[in-house]
């Protein structure tokens, strides 16, 4: 792969930030975002644990998608002061995904403000990511190609990704918003995936206090080097192509997915990862 460092800022000004990543659609990283948030000196997992400790939230692994599984469902749960404990221990698999701080626990949305990006954030969907050392998400786009501004706590993680035009080297899987599941980004069998070599993308480690700003459709891997947790906010697809895209992807290719998986199973699955090695190998 051919990554290079995502851009860093220390600050930037709204204006900045549109005309030199917002508009061009480019990642950035801001290191010392500041909002006056409460949550850049309160937010950490043991505040966590005492402000959310009896809530029981989803957790997921890094398994393969199998035909039973459910659109984001997940593959276990727990309270999350357990949850907390586990990641303090010892490093564990499990993650959370997509757990919306307004509708669990009300009280955090007075940590934290909606920033003024120059663009209009969604103000219901506040979401958080939680993840043990070692853990990782799966190469993945978001399904509706939002812009996604990813606040960073406690903890360091690795952020790979790659822009849409780079699809073609990735393995993409068909009728999803994944890569090949078996495909480790933070250090690829090139001889296994060679076309790989071919991808233009980005790399940085993400630390405490640190926004990533990621594009439109960006793919993007996690990967937890320390346990740790990150918010998002978003914003709506700007781009009218991608806009459509977003509608596509959540109101036909998602539905159409979930009904190939009950006539066909676990041979659907299959049959789409190996279209992603055929398709992507031809590129080469």
């Amino acid at each position: 792969m051919q990554l290079v460092d995502i851009p860093r800022v220390k600050t930037i000004s709204k204006q900045d930030f549109v005309r030199l990543y917002l508009k061009p659609q480019r990642p950035v990283i801001i290191e010392e975002f500041d909002a006056g948030w409460p949550a850049h000196s309160k937010w950490n997992l043991e505040y966590f644990k005492k402000m959310a400790g009896d809530k029981v939230v989803p957790l997921y692994d890094d398994r393969p998608v199998h035909h039973d599984d459910g659109f984001n469902e997940p593959h276990a749960e727990m309270k999350m002061s357990d949850y907390i404990d586990l990641l303090q221990r010892e490093p564990t698999k499990f993650r959370i995904f997509l757990w919306n701080v307004l509708k669990e626990v009300p009280s955090l949305q007075k940590d934290f403000s909606y920033p003024d990006f120059g663009i209009r954030l969604l103000k219901h969907v506040p979401m958080l990511f939680f993840g043990g050392r070692n853990s990782h998400t799966f190469m993945h786009h978001d399904i509706d190609f939002a812009n996604i501004f990813h606040f960073h706590f406690e903890g360091e993680k690795l952020c790979i990704l790659f822009p849409q035009s780079e699809n073609k080297y990735l393995y993409r899987v068909p009728h999803s918003i994944i890569t090949h599941e078996s495909i480790d980004f933070s250090n690829p069998n090139f001889e296994k995936w060679p076309a790989l070599k071919k991808a233009k993308g980005y790399k940085s480690i993400l630390k405490h206090g640190e926004v990533l700003y990621m594009p439109e459709g960006y793919w993007h891997y996690m990967k937890y080097l320390t346990p740790g947790f990150s918010m998002s906010l978003r914003a709506l697809a700007r781009n009218p192509l991608n806009f459509l895209e977003a509608a596509y992807n959540i109101f036909i290719m998602r539905h159409f997915d979930i009904l190939m998986r009950k006539l066909q199973g676990q041979k659907w699955i299959d049959k789409k990862n190996e279209k992603a090695i055929l398709r992507t190998n031809r590129m080469l």
